[in-house]
Order: C-alpha cells, then sequence, then structure tokens
C-alpha cells in the first residue's frame, strides 16, 4: 500500500479494510505516535532485560521499598463509568466479526474484542479486527454467511479492547525503517477511529493492557493515553484502562501500576494462564520452581491463591474493579458428558471467584455466560461490584513465590497433553487461527506459553514421570514423533509447528515469547 508520508511505509499486502483502517491520518497518528513514544519503549524494554538478567543472577522479585510510600498513601482511582462499573461475567475472544457479534450479543456484560492473545496476527487478522472493531462501537457489525446472517441486538455487551503487548513489532508498518510498536498500531487506531464515536454513543474508548512487568510500563501507556486523548480530542480520563496482571513481575507492584494509571484506570485482572507462564520463565533454571503438570496447578493452591486475594484487595482499597480469570473448559454441544464436566468446573470456579470479592469474571463461550451469571448474582445481588476496603491482605512476597503444589507431581499424561496442545495450537496459530478448541479446553497464546514451557523446564531439570524415568531429549522426541503420527505430520501446517514447538523446548536459552519467533511464518 502506498503511502504519502515521509518516512512511513505500508508493506502489508491490500487486505479488506485497509483503505478505512490505514486512511492517511489514521496512519499518519500512529506513525507520530511511535516516533513520540519509541525510545520511551525501548527504555523499558530495555528495563525489562536488566530485571531478568539480575534474577538469572539470583535475585527475587520483591515489593519494591522506593514505592513504599504509593503503597502506604491514601488515595483512590477515578471512578468507573456507568457502563463499566457492573462487570459481574465479561465475554472474550478474537476480534473476528462472527465472534464479535455472538459475543456482544451474549448476555455478558462487558466483551473483550482481543488483539493479542487469542488472534493469530496475520496482516488480514490484524486489518480486519480494527474494521470490526470500528463497526462494533458503531453497532453496525454484520455477517452474512451462506448458512447465517449475523446482526447484533438492540442491547449488547460494553466493547473493550485488548492491544498487543509491550514487546512485540507490527512488521507490516515501517516508520523511520523500522517496523513499529504493535502496542502503539493498535491502541493508537482504536483510539483514533472509536474514542470519539464511543464517548458520543455514551461509552468510551475501553482497554486492557497485556503483559505488563512494572509501573513504569503503566506510566508509559498513562502518557499515551493523555498524548493521544489530547491529539485526538477527547476529554482527559476518557480512556479507561483495566491491566492484567498476568506476570510475576507486575503481581508485586499492583498498587503501583494502579497508581500511575489512576486518572484512567478501571481495575486489575487475574490473568491466571499467562502469570504461570512467567513463573515457569523467570524462574525456569531453579529446581525449586518446577511445577507439576497443568490441570494441577489450579487456583485453589497457595500461591494462586495468595496471588487472587492481594488482587482483590488492592483493587478495593484503591476503588478499582477485579476480575477474575478465565476457565478453559469449553461446553461441547454435541456431547451432553463434556458440556456438564465444562458447566460444573466453570460454576466451581466462578463461585470461589465470587466468594473471593471479585467483581467479575471471564469466560470464552457464549454458553457459559448463564452459568458464570448465576455465581456472581449469587453474591452481588443488585449490587454492580463488590468494592469495600477490605483492610490489610496481609500477603507476604513469600507467600506468592512458595510454588509448592501439595501432592503435585509430573506425569508423563502431562507431557502428552503439552505436547499435543503445543503442535495443534501452533498449527491453529499458524494457519490464523488464535483461539483453538483441542480437547474441550479453550488454547490461546497464554496456554500454549505453558504447554512448550513446561515441557522445556521439565527436560532442563529431568523431572522424574511417575514410572521414576527422567524427561529428556529423547523422551521429548519419542512423545512428539507418536504424537504427530496420531494427527498427522502432512496435516494443515503441523510440520512447521512441531519444527517450531522443537526449537522452542530443546533450545539451550529459554525463547522469551513464542510469538517472537514464530511471528516471521505468518502472512
Amino acid at each position: 500500500m502506498s503511502t504519502d508520508l515521509p518516512g512511513v511505509e505500508v508493506v502489508g499486502p491490500a487486505v479488506p479494510g485497509i483503505e478505512r483502517v490505514l486512511a492517511p491520518d489514521a496512519l499518519a497518528f500512529v506513525a507520530a505516535l511511535e516516533r513520540r513514544f519509541r525510545d520511551e519503549r525501548a527504555a523499558i524494554l530495555q528495563r525489562r532485560a536488566e530485571r531478568h538478567a539480575a534474577i538469572d543472577a539470583g535475585a527475587m522479585p520483591d515489593f519494591l521499598a522506593e514505592t513504599a510510600g504509593v503503597r502506604a498513601a491514601d488515595w483512590r482511582v477515578a471512578p468507573a463509568p456507568r457502563d463499566l462499573d457492573d462487570r459481574r461475567v465479561e465475554i472474550t475472544g478474537p476480534a473476528e466479526p462472527r465472534m464479535m457479534i455472538n459475543a456482544l450479543n451474549s448476555g455478558a456484560r462487558v466483551f473483550m474484542a482481543d488483539l493479542e492473545d487469542a488472534l493469530s496476527p496475520t496482516w488480514a487478522n490484524i486489518v480486519g479486527g480494527h474494521d470490526a472493531i470500528a463497526d462494533g462501537v458503531r453497532h453496525t457489525l454484520s455477517l452474512d454467511t451462506p448458512e447465517k446472517a449475523y446482526r447484533l441486538a438492540d442491547r449488547t455487551a460494553t466493547l473493550v479492547v485488548r492491544p498487543r503487548g509491550w514487546h512485540l513489532d507490527e512488521r507490516h508498518v515501517l516508520v523511520d525503517g523500522r517496523p513499529m510498536s504493535a502496542s502503539l498500531f493498535d491502541a493508537g487506531l482504536y483510539l483514533f477511529h472509536d474514542a470519539a464515536e464511543a464517548l458520543a454513543l455514551g461509552s468510551g474508548p475501553y482497554l486492557y493492557l497485556p503483559k505488563l512487568e512494572s509501573h513504569l510500563e503503566a506510566r508509559l501507556w498513562n502518557e499515551v493515553f493523555v498524548h493521544a486523548q489530547d491529539a485526538v480530542g477527547v476529554p482527559r480520563g476518557s480512556v479507561r484502562a483495566t491491566v492484567l496482571i498476568e506476570t510475576i513481575l507486575a503481581a508485586f507492584e499492583m498498587d503501583e501500576i494502579l497508581f500511575e494509571l489512576r486518572e484512567h484506570a478501571a481495575g486489575l485482572n487475574a490473568g491466571r494462564w499467562d502469570y504461570l507462564f512467567s513463573i515457569i520463565k523467570r524462574f525456569r533454571d531453579r529446581p525449586g520452581f518446577v511445577l507439576p503438570d497443568r490441570g494441577q496447578v489450579t487456583m485453589a493452591v497457595p500461591f494462586m491463591r495468595a496471588y487472587a486475594r492481594l488482587l482483590v484487595a488492592t483493587c478495593h482499597r484503591r476503588g478499582a474493579h477485579a476480575i477474575g480469570g478465565m476457565s478453559a473448559f469449553i461446553p461441547n454441544r454435541r456431547e451432553p458428558a463434556v458440556t456438564a464436566n465444562a458447566l460444573a468446573r466453570v460454576r466451581e470456579d466462578k463461585e470461589r471467584e465470587a466468594g473471593d470479592g471479585f467483581d467479575g469474571t471471564w469466560v470464552a463461550h457464549p454458553d457459559l455466560v448463564l452459568v458464570a451469571t448465576a455465581e456472581f448474582d449469587r453474591v452481588l445481588g443488585v449490587r454492580p461490584n463488590q468494592k469495600r476496603a477490605p483492610g490489610d491482605p496481609a500477603v507476604m512476597a513469600s507467600a506468592l513465590l512458595d510454588i509448592a503444589v501439595s501432592g503435585g507431581r509430573v506425569t508423563e499424561a502431562g507431557v502428552r497433553q503439552n505436547v499435543s496442545v503445543a503442535i495443534r495450537y501452533l498449527d491453529a496459530w499458524l494457519r490464523g487461527n488464535g483461539a483453538a478448541a483441542i480437547d474441550n479446553l479453550m488454547e490461546d497464546a497464554a496456554t500454549a506459553e505453558i504447554s512448550r514451557s513446561q515441557l522445556w523446564q521439565w527436560r532442563r531439570h529431568a523431572a522424574t514421570l511417575g514410572d521414576g524415568t527422567s524427561f529428556d531429549d529423547a523422551g521429548y522426541r519419542a512423545i512428539r514423533d507418536e504424537t504427530l503420527a496420531r494427527i498427522g505430520r502432512d496435516t494443515g501446517r503441523v510440520a512447521e509447528a512441531a519444527e517450531l514447538l522443537d526449537g522452542l523446548v530443546l533450545a539451550d536459552e529459554f525463547p522469551e515469547f513464542l510469538t517472537l519467533g514464530a511471528y516471521a511464518l505468518l502472512d
């Protein structure tokens, strides 16, 4: 796509929606954001690397001494907008027309249109996602297929958008010869096209912010919001952002993250799957941090309970919403027993979250909205949320870092599940699907990260399996080959997926994110 903007190139092909999404004024806006904030972004990524190196050298995370005053002070975030005050059930999914229409019509209070972990970032998906979001904001989104005409209901969920994280580039747009920040591309286009329109229609520009590791990263987001709001002509404070606490480092800076965003903060979310991935990644070389099979690390284990308690207490002390995480179980309308199990497991998960004081929760499928709503209705009644002053959460750093799981173990079945999920998910992701139903669980990039990181960690530490054997390279390769024989090496992009997984699992150094290397293989 040609552009008359000096120093700005769109190297992605012409795809549906591009003329609207990357209109010259929109492209100029995101390019200006990139130039304004690229150095600050580079600085926070460098700080990430330095903190990671310190942990690798033996340092342990802790609450920050230099921000003790923020934690001790009495302050609150801005009050929630009317349509973001009752968030008892939020449904999430990729920014794709059919998913968006079904989710907006599902009866959930909020829908998060995802440009991150649930969306494979092909150029067509990213541009199409922004196009669909613009129609969703304007209530004009529709889709006609040979089987069905999809239309929005009169009353729909409040729309929230999740851009990609600070670590990711958008390689299809070059600014001064370099790929621009995917975060600034996604958030910038959303705010440029949709902030004023959302406000005019009685809502607002609402965002979920992923993968933050420190309050300095939240500070940068806040600076972006202030700059962007002034540039597009909407009042400061119009943007409201919910931060996913999905890294172990961010867990120690929840107060500080809310403080930095306090004019724009809407709450925190317990992003449980990426949180577990973060723990594995940050302490990957320490034998004492080897986690058992993924299925054994539930929200009921002590260190995850500590994380949830701290998040709820922090949010409510500051007047922010505390939103629970995703249960991966999904129904299968063709298999009643599978559906019954999914409903039971989701009901149990949401009952615990509501009882723990969360103000809302996530689901991944419209059929789960009613069961999740019932559990929060039971606790909330007619109240929109559970915000209150809970006092001292009494969660110590040691509680967040003691990852012991009573009875937890690494099993061959767990290895096989991780290999199978990782290969099948990577195959789906390479083919453009970032949210894949696998074995009656909804898998996205976060759950795939757990699968591949556990395999690396178990191999690195020669984890003992149930039969007494140690997991090693040969054991991984044998199970990988059996998995490929079962699902078909020549199916879809399975062979490429297996090669990617080999590189992730057998690498001497742990690859930071699977999406970084795999991105180059997408259109």
